[in-house]
C-alpha cells in the first residue's frame, strides 16, 4: 500500500493534532502524522521536534531503535543550541526508560545515560539564547535524579547467576 500525501494547507492542523496525539499518549501516531508533514514540507523544524519529541515518548515501549531513529532527526534542526539540547533530551529520556525498566544494572546504565545528558545540556546552556533556562532546568532534573537513583557500586553481584532457557 502506498502512503497518501496530506497537502500543504493541512499542515498548521496536522502539527496541532500531532501534538494532541503526544498529550494523549498516542505517540506512535505523533510520529506517524510528523512523517506525514515532512513529505510535504522537509524542513519544518516544528514537525522535526515534534518527531524526536513523539519518538522519545516511545523509549518507555520499546527497546529497539528509538535512539537512533531520535539521533536521525538532530542533524535536520537548524539551530545549533537546539542540536544540543534535544540530544539531552534524547539521553535523558532513554535514562528515565532505563530507570522504569527496573533491570538488574538499571541504575548503573541510567546514570550513564544522565551524564551524556547533562553533557549536552552544557553545551546547549553555552549557546542559548538570552533568557532561555531550558538546559539548565534539564540539567537540573538530571542531577536529582542522579541522587534518587543512585548506582550501587557494582552493577552485577559476583554471586550472580544468569537463568538458562531451556
Amino acid at each position: 500500500m502506498e502512503l497518501k500525501p496530506i497537502t500543504r494547507d493541512g499542515i498548521p492542523a496536522a502539527l496541532q493534532k500531532a501534538e494532541r496525539y503526544r498529550l494523549l499518549n498516542d505517540s506512535s501516531a505523533a510520529e506517524s502524522i510528523c512523517l506525514d508533514i515532512l513529505r510535504v514540507e522537509p524542513e519544518s523544524q516544528s514537525a522535526l521536534v515534534t518527531l524526536l519529541l513523539s519518538i522519545t515518548d516511545q523509549f518507555g515501549e520499546e527497546q529497539s531503535d528509538g535512539v537512533h531513529r531520535a539521533r536521525e532527526v538532530l542533524p535536520r534542526l537548524k539551530d545549533d543550541y537546539k542540536r544540543a539540547y534535544y540530544a539531552g533530551i534524547i539521553c535523558e529520556r532513554r535514562a528515565k526508560a532505563q530507570l522504569h525498566r527496573a533491570a538488574l544494572g538499571a541504575a548503573e546504565v541510567a546514570a550513564e545515560w544522565f551524564h551524556e545528558a547533562m553533557t549536552w545540556y552544557e553545551r546547549a546552556e553555552a549557546l542559548r539564547p538570552a533568557g532561555n533556562d531550558e538546559a539548565i532546568l534539564r540539567w537540573n532534573t538530571c542531577v536529582r535524579l542522579l541522587g534518587r537513583h543512585e548506582p550501587s557500586g557494582g552493577s552485577i553481584p559476583p554471586e550472580y547467576e544468569p537463568a538458562l532457557e531451556e
